[in-house]
């Protein structure tokens, strides 16, 4: 089993506060032999349109020494997770979930903006003191 990251708890609490059932804690996504683990699996019934979005969510801290290596191995995990995804549940949607610190400094660099939007990466950016999610970027 995965180890979880520093803010994992405060990210589940936000979703939670915002309507999202954690059904899967890790969420395990398997493939030919292959196991691999993203931080949550969560759910949410729309009731006015009758639908159910189901997502799932790996967060990062990006506090090691240098945030383009860790956006270079949260890429690489994200591409890994989405192409799983895409064969096994096509009906979720990723997440990688940042903290606003990271984002409003690392993450607004137009190097690092170009990447993410060629990557596709969704976003949801969290507050990690108030336990609230301040943006959902697709």
């Amino acid at each position: 089993m995965p180890q979880y990251d520093l803010y994992h708890n405060e990210v589940k609490n936000a979703l939670s506060k915002e309507g999202w059932t954690i059904n899967n804690d890790p969420y395990t996504l398997e493939y030919k032999g292959l196991r691999l683990y993203a931080d949550l699996g969560a759910e949410k019934l729309l009731v006015a349109e009758k639908l159910e979005r189901k997502i799932a969510v790996e967060i990062k801290v990006f506090n090691s020494p240098s945030q383009v290596t860790e956006l270079q191995k949260a890429i690489g995990q994200y591409n890994m997770y989405q192409s799983i995804l895409h064969r096994v549940t096509p009906d979720r949607k990723l997440y990688l979930a940042i903290s606003e610190e990271v984002y409003c400094d690392f993450f607004q660099k137009p190097a690092i903006q170009d990447i993410v939007s060629d990557q596709n990466i969704n976003l949801i950016i969290f507050d990690p003191d108030r336990e609230v999610i301040t943006q959902w970027l697709s």
